[in-house]
């Protein structure tokens, strides 16, 4: 049930005439009742920034974190369009606030598809009607919400994760132009739990850490990204810690969820970095390995060639020991001291035809340790992407 497993939330999805397709292409997630709940929102860092996630910042700067609804739409990221496209993000948030009742700042609004291309407002604004009106809490109302907010996706990515009374809901898009900060990516989460946006605020940056920001499939970080999260407070006040891991692990699934959906991989790879000098050192070796072209071909080859590995790790521009470094695939060591080592070359092979692949670098200095998800480099993705459309 997703996004609607929490009590307090409806959703929905429609088909406006977006995509060319004629797939569902208008989503909607909003607090039942139309009144503003807690919220808050972590976006891309890309500094040529979609109109979509510039309304959103304002508006929850003007509400001082709270929201009644988030409007989604897919086809279409409205990014690179200059004036006329943030005055059509503020227009997609009025016309849903027209139909809720509420405020327009009490909109948020979220776009996905290609870049430079105007929104057509005309078939936003017929769409819009038609999914505030058949927005439901059941079932089919989550997954056709789901589904609206994909584009290369192959499927829709939703998650469920359940606290000591209270749950968290989650429903994501993503497959490519997924890099650190953030991983072309789009989630919206929802609890019952009763949390201010200050703290809402505190507990989805941490989550995101570990997740969205622990993904880069491309290396390339996209205009458009976007977390928010609604507290409808129905369930009352949530044990802190326990609340905050159930947000950790719902960013998680999804994040991984996205990784596994990622455009012609055929691996999910899980990049390891321990020992090394700080936590923020780890992340960068991890990621230097994670986006090195060399080593996502050996994945899709199945060949444990762990000299790429060290290479990309000499280069990360972090501290390591050369004679102390180990690299490791499924927990099988085959290199020590930047040498080749014996080991059991049989269960690698096994390891490495799998569909998930873990890689495990020690780099022998300190304390520090990060994982950061990828995937392997297959003609796959190059297909899907040497073509605006």
């Amino acid at each position: 049930m997703s996004v609607v497993a929490p009590a307090g939330f409806t959703a929905g999805g429609v088909a406006c005439g977006i995509k060319t397709s004629g797939g569902l292409d208008l989503s909607l997630v909003a607090a039942a009742g139309g009144a503003a709940v807690a919220a808050a929102g972590v976006f891309t860092q890309n500094l040529v920034v979609a109109a979509p996630v510039e309304v959103s910042r304002r508006h929850l700067a003007a509400t001082g974190g709270r929201a009644a609804a988030v409007v989604l739409s897919s086809g279409n990221a409205n990014a690179a369009t200059g004036e006329r496209g943030e005055a059509d993000a503020g227009a997609m948030c009025a016309l849903v606030a027209g139909e809720l009742g509420c405020p327009p700042e009490a909109v948020l609004v979220c776009s996905t598809g290609l870049i430079g291309f105007p929104l057509p407002m005309d078939a936003v604004a017929a769409g819009v009607p038609r999914v505030v009106a058949g927005r439901g809490g059941g079932p089919r109302h989550g997954i056709a919400a789901a589904e609206a907010i994909m584009t290369t996706d192959t499927h829709r990515k939703e998650t469920v994760v359940r606290g000591d009374g209270f749950v968290v809901g989650g429903m994501a898009k993503g497959a490519a132009m997924l890099a650190p900060n953030m991983a072309t990516m789009l989630a919206v989460l929802t609890t019952d739990a009763a949390v201010g946006p200050q703290v809402l605020d505190r507990v989805l940056r941490a989550g995101v850490a570990d997740s969205f920001n622990a993904v880069t499939v491309d290396g390339c970080t996209s205009t458009n990204d976007t977390v928010l999260i609604l507290a409808s407070g129905r369930a009352g006040p949530p044990d802190g810690d326990g609340f905050a891991a159930a947000v950790a692990a719902t960013c998680e699934d999804l994040a991984t969820q996205m990784v596994g959906d990622a455009e012609g991989h055929t691996k999910v790879v899980r990049v390891r970095v321990t020992r090394a000098a700080s936590d923020g050192e780890a992340r960068q070796a991890a990621r230097k390995v994670a986006e090195s072209q060399l080593a996502k071909c050996s994945w899709f080859g199945g060949d444990p060639y762990w000299g790429r590995v060290a290479s990309d790790l000499g280069t990360a521009g972090v501290e390591l020991d050369p004679a102390k470094l180990t690299i490791a695939y499924g927990g099988t060591m085959v290199s020590r001291g930047c040498v080749g080592i014996g080991h059991d070359a049989a269960a690698v092979a096994e390891h490495m035809a799998g569909e998930h692949i873990e890689v495990h670098c020690d780099l022998g200095v300190g304390d520090g340790h990060a994982r950061v998800l990828t995937n392997d480099l297959a003609p796959g993705y190059i297909d899907e992407n040497m073509r605006s459309s």
